[in-house]
C-alpha cells in the first residue's frame, strides 16, 4: 500500500505568533512526518516550528524543490511514499501548488497512484481576491509579470485591453490577479498606475492577515489622485477589473 503525500499549508505573514491560524489536526499531521519537500530549508525549519512541530530536524529528510532543481531528479523524492510513507510538501508561504513549483511533484504523485490530500489553509492570492469586491465568479492568475520594465509595461497594457475586451460578456468583468518579488513591488503599482485606463479598479492587497495588512480598492484616477502606499519588501497581490 502507498501512502500519502500531504500538502501543508504555512501561515503567510511573517508574524512571531501564529497559534491561532494553526488547528489541532495540522499540527498532528506535521509531527508524524519524517519526510518533508520544501523550496527553502531555512525557511520551512522556521515555518514548521510555527505551526508546532516538535522533531528533531537533523532526523529528517528534507528534499529541496524550487526554481533551480533539476525536474529530471525529483521522482527521487516520492520513493518512500512509494512503499507506504507518508510525506509532507510545504510552500514557503501560503498553500503548497499555488504560485510555486510544488505542482511538479503532485503531478507526479498522481502518476504514481501517490493520494494526495491537500490540508486546509491560507492562500494570499484567494484571501486577496474574496477581500477586493472584485468578480470572484470570473478571474485569472498570471502569476509573475516580467522583470524589465518594458516588458512588464506592455504585459500591463495587454492585461487592461484584455479587461476590456472581456467587459460585459459574463454581466461583469473578469478580474485579473499577479503578483510580484516584494522588492519590486512599487516599481510594479508604478507601471499600473502608469499604463492601465483611469476607469479600470486596482485592488492592492499587502501583507494579508499580518499586522500592517492593508487591501485597498480603487479606480486608477482614484490611485493617481492620492499618495500611493510604501510596498517595499512587503508581499503583496495585485488585482485589476475593468
Amino acid at each position: 500500500m502507498k501512502g500519502i503525500l500531504y500538502l501543508i499549508p504555512v501561515p503567510i505573514a511573517d508574524e512571531d505568533d501564529n497559534s491561532g491560524l494553526v488547528y489541532p489536526e495540522l499540527e498532528k499531521i506535521v509531527n508524524s512526518l519524517s519526510e518533508f519537500i520544501v523550496e527553502d530549508l531555512k525557511t520551512a525549519r522556521r515555518s514548521m516550528r510555527k505551526i508546532g512541530f516538535k522533531g528533531d530536524f537533523d532526523k529528517m529528510t528534507f528534499h529541496v524543490l524550487n526554481e533551480h532543481t533539476d525536474r529530471k531528479g525529483i521522482e527521487k523524492f516520492l520513493k518512500s511514499a512509494e512503499k507506504g510513507g507518508n510525506v509532507g510538501l510545504l510552500s514557503d508561504a501560503g498553500m503548497p501548488c499555488i504560485a510555486d513549483p510544488g505542482s511538479d511533484i503532485v503531478r507526479l504523485a498522481h502518476q504514481k497512484s501517490i493520494k494526495v490530500v491537500p490540508l486546509y489553509g491560507q492562500s494570499s492570492i484567494f484571501l486577496a481576491l474574496a477581500a477586493s469586491g472584485l468578480n470572484g465568479q470570473n478571474f485569472t492568475f498570471h502569476g509573475y509579470l516580467p522583470k524589465e520594465q518594458a516588458n512588464r509595461r506592455k504585459k500591463l497594457k495587454e492585461i487592461n485591453a484584455l479587461a476590456l475586451s472581456l467587459l460585459g460578456r459574463a454581466g461583469s468583468g473578469v478580474t485579473h490577479i499577479f503578483i510580484e518579488t516584494p522588492y519590486r513591488n512599487n516599481h510594479l503599482l508604478e507601471d499600473i498606475l502608469a499604463t492601465c485606463s483611469p476607469e479600470t479598479l486596482l485592488c492592492v492587497a499587502m501583507n494579508v492577515t499580518g499586522s500592517n495588512e492593508m487591501i485597498l480598492t480603487k479606480s486608477i484616477a482614484e490611485w493617481r489622485k492620492g499618495a500611493t502606499p510604501d510596498l517595499d519588501k512587503q508581499p503583496a497581490v495585485f488585482l485589476l477589473e475593468r
